[in-house]
């Protein structure tokens, strides 16, 4: 069964947490759209570009089976636009997976989607994640109920594998 996914961007994302999850979508046979505060090129940490056609304002979360929401410096701006927050809110609300590595849990924080969820994150953002009421554990990947944690670059085999897993479970 055909599936879409969103992928949030904003510059200076973590490259390897935008396009290995992306591309294991695609094995699948997923569509996956990306979607920044306006369409055009984005470029991650390393310089890796992303072209962006969809802005926040004009998708409909409706229309997504998951949410990836990447590391690296771009979650601190991406948790700053009330319509990010939104797309997350509604996706949780919905029970739909919501994909987080490293300090993408950021983002989930300034949604508020936090309080007696299991999760990981970068260490780095330990405290943030508890203090958004998290059960912060240190483990490669972690899933509770729909929301799927990862901690850093080299999780992204497991996370990957449970995000994908977790789409799937909700038919």
């Amino acid at each position: 069964m055909s599936k879409k996914i969103l992928q949030l961007i904003s510059g200076d994302f973590e490259d390897l947490e935008v396009w290995y999850p992306v591309y294991r979508c695609r094995e699948e046979g997923w569509q996956v759209d990306f979607a920044a505060e306006k369409p055009g090129l984005y470029h991650g940490k390393y310089g890796v570009p992303c072209e962006v056609a969809l802005s926040f304002k004009d998708l409909d979360p409706d229309d997504y089976d998951g949410l990836l929401v990447p590391g690296g410096w771009a979650p601190d701006k991406l948790r700053r636009f009330p319509e990010v927050l939104n797309i997350v809110r509604k996706m949780n609300a919905d029970n739909k997976a919501i994909g987080e590595i490293c300090h993408a849990g950021w983002v989930l924080i300034s949604a508020d989607i936090l309080r007696g969820k299991k999760v990981t994150s970068t260490p780095g953002i330990k405290d943030d994640m508890s203090n958004a009421g998290g059960i912060w554990v240190d483990e490669e990947t972690v899933v509770d109920g729909n929301i799927v944690s990862g901690r850093r670059p080299p999780d992204l085999p497991a996370y990957a594998k449970a995000f994908i897993e977790v789409v799937k479970a909700r038919g």
